[in-house]
C-alpha cells in the first residue's frame, strides 16, 4: 500500500560535488571568457505525490550511486574539451539541465515523479533544472 498526500509532495534530496574547468563565449561573461575553475556542489531532489509499496520516494543509497554515476564523466575535466559539449557554452543553468537529463535515464526504471538538479556555485548563487520523470515503459 503506497501512503499520498493530497495536498503535498514528498521530496528526498542528495548532494555530491564536482570540481572543472571551463570557459564562455560571449562579452556578456567577463572575466569568465577565459578558462576557469568551478566547484559546484550539486543537489538532487526528487519529489512524488505517493511513497511506493516500501513507503520511500526513491532510496537514498540508491539517490547517491545514481548522482555519483552521472557526475563522473564531469570530474576533474575540461569541460572544454569534451566532445558531448562541443560549441556550448556551459553555463551553470546548462549544466543543471545537462546533469537532470543523465540522473532522469538512470532513475527512469525506478522513479516516477518530478526531479530537480541544482548546481550551487557558492552560499549565494545557484541555478536548478526541474522536469518530470516518467518511468520506464516495460
Amino acid at each position: 500500500m503506497t501512503s499520498s498526500s493530497p495536498t503535498g509532495l514528498f521530496r528526498v534530496a542528495v548532494r555530491d560535488r564536482i570540481m572543472i574547468a571551463h570557459s564562455f563565449r560571449g562579452e556578456v561573461f567577463g572575466p569568465a571568457q577565459k578558462m576557469h575553475g568551478a566547484t559546484y556542489e550539486v543537489v538532487t531532489e526528487y519529489s512524488a505525490q505517493e511513497l511506493d509499496a516500501d513507503g520511500i520516494v526513491l532510496d537514498i543509497g540508491l539517490c547517491h550511486e545514481i548522482l555519483a554515476d552521472a557526475l563522473a564523466p564531469l570530474r576533474y575535466q575540461n569541460l572544454d574539451e569534451l566532445p558531448q559539449f562541443e560549441g556550448q557554452n556551459t553555463t551553470t543553468e546548462f549544466l543543471a539541465a545537462w546533469i537532470h537529463g543523465e540522473v532522469a535515464a538512470k532513475a527512469r526504471d525506478r522513479f516516477s515523479g518530478s526531479l530537480r538538479v541544482t548546481l550551487e556555485e557558492s552560499l549565494v548563487a545557484w541555478a536548478s533544472y526541474e522536469a518530470p520523470v516518467a518511468a520506464a515503459k516495460g
